[in-house]
């Protein structure tokens, strides 16, 4: 589209919406056939009024543009409908990027001026109680299909108003679809339905879009059905098919900078509401003290995600995110608390061709000297050959399992040694 059609809408937008009867808009906006009537009988006399006629080409794009505005998403409506996309960028009115399969491209959507662009931030913002305005530019969201939404507006971005959205996947993956897609083999999948089954403590580490909540969702299908569970997030994601569970999400800010409940204050709750376990949707901040407080006082089985590129950097972080909250406490105190809380850490990877991989299963094993000691117990072995669509490729290494593992000790409280013994073998020293 030319720079004069794009400057003739934006004339023939700005016109219709002062001449909409809001009132009416309001009631039929849901009814997108008799909507698009109404916006084209306004087109129809803004068009006398001002002299100005479109082609039927750019009259139904006009219609389609305002229809899509009122109704919330604006020009990301169709990008929002399409399955394949998970993550939508919007880096002001011209540049919208989407993800699909693990890689970014640009697409042809665009906006038609920045002013657009933040009046629908702002209606998206507003659909779920918050405000984005001069005095609060930043706003993280959760919207009603439970994507989640993140807004940055000038004088923040330089460039035009900033949209992120993650949106929710409408199927809930399993283990076994984490099988078909080569983020793990089979081996390993069967050692995490054990570990989860058996209340072992687990964090998954890993990058932004590497797949830490996909797995986390995963693994908490193998709860214990009579089992309790607190689920604490920042933008609910989780989705537990299971009868006893309770989901809190944490709050924001209000208009007078009141009202606000981190992460921490949920933790602290959770542990007086009798939790058989706690699991941590992401773990970010000072929260991090309690969740290993929980873990080390009878909450066993309880999960969470954090970011870090290896197990060992996932420790590095969480000693740094104790420190936040008790800036006091010892370094070797926080990590025997480590130590004793965690037992597994998963590290998960975005490829670089676009594929997600479970790249170690690491077993926290204790303490030595002053060092926290970790133990790879599977690995991902990347090869150096692509197969012919340019996807990466690679074998899962079973490295072993120690009978003074957690993960074995914790087989022979809940019933499970015959299981680790028919998928391990002599392989268990």
């Amino acid at each position: 589209m030319g720079p004069n059609e794009l400057s003739l809408l934006r004339v023939f937008r700005e016109n219709i919406l002062k001449k909409l009867d809001l009132d009416r808009v309001d009631a039929i906006k849901d009814d997108r056939a008799a909507l698009e009537l109404e916006i084209s009988d306004v087109l129809q006399r803004v068009s006398t009024e001002i002299g100005q006629y479109l082609s039927t080409q750019l009259r139904l794009e006009l219609i389609k543009l305002i229809s899509d505005e009122i109704s919330g998403y604006g020009p990301l409506r169709d990008l929002m409908e399409d399955d394949t996309i998970s993550d939508i960028l919007v880096n002001g009115p011209e540049q919208i990027f989407v993800e699909r399969r693990g890689l970014l491209e640009k697409t042809d959507t665009f906006f038609l001026n920045n002013q657009q662009l933040t009046e629908i931030a702002r209606r998206l913002v507003s659909k779920v109680g918050r405000r984005v305005d001069d005095s609060q530019p930043l706003v993280d969201a959760r919207l009603p299909d439970g994507s989640r939404l993140n807004v940055v507006i000038a004088p923040i971005t330089l460039d035009g108003t900033s949209i992120s959205i993650r949106k929710f996947g409408k199927g809930k993956k399993t283990l076994g679809d984490l099988i078909n897609y080569g983020s793990m083999d089979e081996m390993m999948a069967n050692f995490l339905v054990i570990a989860a089954s058996c209340k072992v403590n687990i964090i998954i580490s890993g990058g932004t879009g590497s797949g830490k909540t996909t797995l986390l969702n995963a693994l908490s299908q193998y709860i214990g059905e009579t089992e309790r569970i607190i689920t604490l997030e920042d933008a609910a994601e989780l989705r537990l098919i299971k009868p006893h569970v309770v989901r809190m999400e944490t709050r924001m800010a209000g208009a007078e900078q009141q009202g606000m409940i981190p992460m921490r204050s949920l933790v602290i709750n959770s542990l007086r509401m009798r939790p058989d376990r706690i699991i941590v949707g992401e773990c970010r901040g000072e929260e991090a003290f309690e969740m290993l407080q929980a873990m080390n006082t009878g909450h066993d089985g309880s999960m969470s995600t954090l970011h870090a590129n290896s197990p060992r950097d996932a420790i590095a972080r969480l000693e740094s995110m104790v420190m936040m909250a008790s800036a006091s406490l010892p370094l070797m105190a926080i990590r025997r608390n480590i130590s004793s809380a965690i037992h597994l850490i998963i590290q998960v990877s975005r490829m670089p061709d676009g594929s997600r991989k479970v790249m170690n299963v690491s077993e926290v094993m204790g303490m030595e000297g002053e060092n926290i000691i970790i133990q790879d117990i599977f690995t991902f072995e990347t090869s150096s050959q692509r197969d012919r669509d340019g996807k990466i490729q690679g074998n899962y290494k079973f490295n072993g399992l120690l009978k003074r593992s957690v993960v074995y000790r914790q087989g022979v409280i809940y019933g499970m040694t015959d299981a680790l013994n028919e998928l391990f073998g002599s392989e268990i020293i």
